[in-house]
C-alpha cells in the first residue's frame, strides 16, 4: 500500500454547499469519505491534515508556504508522497515557493484544486484529486517517485509547478506552461514524459529553506510610464529585489531617464531582473537596442522564467543569503529546479 499525505490549505476544492442554506463549508471529512472506495481499490491510503483556519488563496502569503513546506518536512519519512489542496488564484505562487524551499526533493508533492466545489453537478474538484493522489503515489519498477518534484496538476495535464501561470478564470483548464511542456497527461492512462522531469542528486537529504524576504516589488513598464512612478517603486524604502517586465524579448523604452534610474538603483545595491511580460518565449538582452541600456545599468536577465517563479525565487534567495548580492544574483541567473532554460 502506497502512502499519500493530503494537505488542506483552503480553496474551493476544500468547500461543499450546505443543501439547506446553501453556503460552503469546510470538506475535509467529506473529502476523506468520497474518494475511499476509489483509493481502497488503487490500494492507496490516503491521510488528511488539514490547516485550521483554512485559507482563501487570495490571502495566502509567505508564512503559509513556509507552513506548507514544513509540513511535507516534517511527514518526509512517513509518506510515499504528497497532495495540497489550494485555491487556484495563487497556486502558481504557492507551488513555485515550495519548489524553491523543498531542495533536494525526492517525493511528489503535488499542488491541485477545482474550480467548481466538491459535490456539484459537473465538478472537477473529485478527478483532480484521485489523479493528483495517484501520481503522488506512483513509483516505477525500482520503487522510486515517477515524478520527485513540485507539480500542478488540472484538468488532463501535470505541470513543473515553478512553469505555471493561472490562465482562465472560468474553464476547468485553469493554468498552462507557456514554456516548458507536460509533464504527464491523464487519460484513460496516465502518460509520463520521464526526460522532461527533474531528479535531484538522491544521494543528498531533503533540506528545508524557510527563511523568506518579501521585500521585493514588480514593476510593469507600460507605454507612458513616467520617471515619476518608476522613481517611487524603485526607491521605496527596505527595498532589495525588483522583477522588472519588460516588452517583448525584454525591451523597454531607450529614454536616458530610465536608464538613470535603473543603474543608479543598481549601484545602491538594488537587485533587478528582466522579465518579459509575454506568458510564451524568453528575454534576450542586447538583441535589440531597446535593451542594450538595461545591460549597461545592471539588469540581470531572467530568461524564460514565469513572474510566479521568479518572485518567489527572489524572496526566497533574499531570506537565505542576506546581503551576499553576488551569490543571490549568480543564483537568481541560475536553474534550481528547473524553472528556467538558459539556452
Amino acid at each position: 500500500m502506497s502512502k499519500v499525505l493530503i494537505i488542506l490549505t483552503g480553496g474551493t476544492i476544500c468547500m461543499v454547499r450546505n443543501e439547506e442554506t446553501g453556503a460552503l463549508h469546510p470538506a475535509s471529512l467529506t473529502l476523506a469519505d468520497a474518494i475511499t472506495p476509489e483509493l481502497r481499490s488503487a490500494h492507496i491510503v490516503a491521510e488528511v491534515l488539514s490547516f485550521s483556519p483554512l485559507i482563501d488563496s487570495s490571502d495566502v502569503n509567505p508564512d503559509n508556504w513556509v507552513r506548507m513546506a514544513q509540513a511535507v518536512y516534517d511527514h518526509y519519512s512517513d509518506y510515499d508522497g504528497f497532495v495540497i489542496l489550494h485555491g487556484t488564484d495563487t497556486m502558481s505562487y504557492s507551488g513555485s515557493a515550495l519548489s524553491f524551499m523543498l531542495r533536494n526533493l525526492g517525493k511528489p508533492v503535488v499542488f491541485t484544486g477545482s474550480q467548481l466545489p466538491m459535490g456539484m453537478m459537473r465538478s472537477d474538484a473529485k478527478e483532480n484529486l484521485l489523479t493528483s493522489i495517484e501520481i503522488a503515489a506512483a513509483k516505477d519498477e525500482e520503487g522510486e517517485a515517477l515524478v520527485p518534484e513540485v507539480t500542478i496538476y488540472f484538468e488532463d495535464r501535470l505541470f513543473r509547478a515553478n512553469r505555471t501561470t493561472k490562465r482562465n478564470a472560468e474553464h476547468f483548464s485553469a493554468f498552462n506552461s507557456y514554456n516548458y511542456p507536460a509533464l504527464a497527461k491523464a487519460g484513460v492512462h496516465i502518460t509520463y514524459q520521464p526526460h522532461l522531469i527533474h531528479y535531484s542528486d538522491p544521494a543528498k537529504p531533503l533540506q528545508l529553506c524557510d527563511k523568506t524576504d518579501t521585500h521585493v516589488a514588480i514593476l510593469k513598464l507600460f507605454p507612458g510610464i513616467t520617471r515619476e512612478v518608476v522613481h517611487s517603486v524603485l526607491s521605496a524604502d527596505g527595498l532589495r529585489g525588483v522583477v522588472l517586465e519588460t516588452y517583448g524579448a525584454g525591451n523597454a523604452p531607450s529614454v536616458k531617464w530610465l536608464y538613470e534610474e535603473l543603474q543608479e538603483s543598481v549601484q545602491k545595491g538594488l537587485i533587478i531582473v528582466n522579465k518579459t511580460q509575454c506568458n510564451t518565449g524568453s528575454v534576450e538582452m542586447g538583441m535589440y537596442e531597446t535593451s542594450i541600456n538595461l545591460l549597461k545599468a545592471g539588469v540581470l536577465s531572467g530568461y524564460d522564467i514565469t513572474t510566479e517563479a521568479l518572485l518567489t525565487k527572489m524572496m526566497c534567495l533574499l531570506g537565505e543569503y542576506g546581503e551576499d548580492t553576488e551569490t543571490i544574483k549568480t543564483l537568481l541567473q541560475t536553474p534550481l529546479c528547473g524553472e528556467l532554460t538558459l539556452e
